[in-house]
């Protein structure tokens, strides 16, 4: 019985599980101020989030980041399941990007210069989709 992934996911698998898996660990001590400030910028997507306090909203990203990271990692992880995982935490920044005031251009899309940052995460959300379309288009789905 072979890896639940293909060859050609490995590429994406690597690069995109390393730099969130860093990402996450690199949150994982936030100061309460840097916390509050990604937890300003996440509610204006998800208002519920203003409800946490910073310092678990901290914990709970670098957390998910982490476990995100490492389910892409992982080859025993099959794809599908961590294209999911990805497809939910790319398409959440993507609506974090839209719906945060001075991260777009007057179109609504196009990014500011502050904007680009997170609007450059929407390469996440097409490699996401397209290990997703791959696997629902693949005659033998490992489930």
């Amino acid at each position: 019985m072979g890896l639940p992934l293909k060859l050609r996911h490995v590429p994406p698998r690597l690069a995109i599980g390393a730099f969130i898996l860093n990402s996450g660990i690199s949150k994982r001590n936030l100061d309460e101020d840097s916390a509050a400030g990604l937890q300003a910028m996440a509610a204006n997507a998800y208002p519920q989030l203003k409800e946490m306090s910073p310092k678990d909203f901290g914990k709970l990203v670098s957390t998910s980041e982490m476990a995100l990271g490492a389910a892409l990692l992982l080859p025993v992880v099959p794809t599908w399941l961590a294209a999911l995982g990805l497809t939910a935490f790319s398409g959440s920044l993507v609506k974090m990007y839209l719906s945060t005031p001075g991260m777009t251009q007057e179109d609504g899309i196009r990014p500011t210069q502050d904007g680009t940052g997170i609007a450059k995460d929407v390469w996440m959300l097409g490699a996401a989709l397209g290990m997703l379309v791959d696997a629902a288009t693949d005659k033998k789905v490992v489930v």
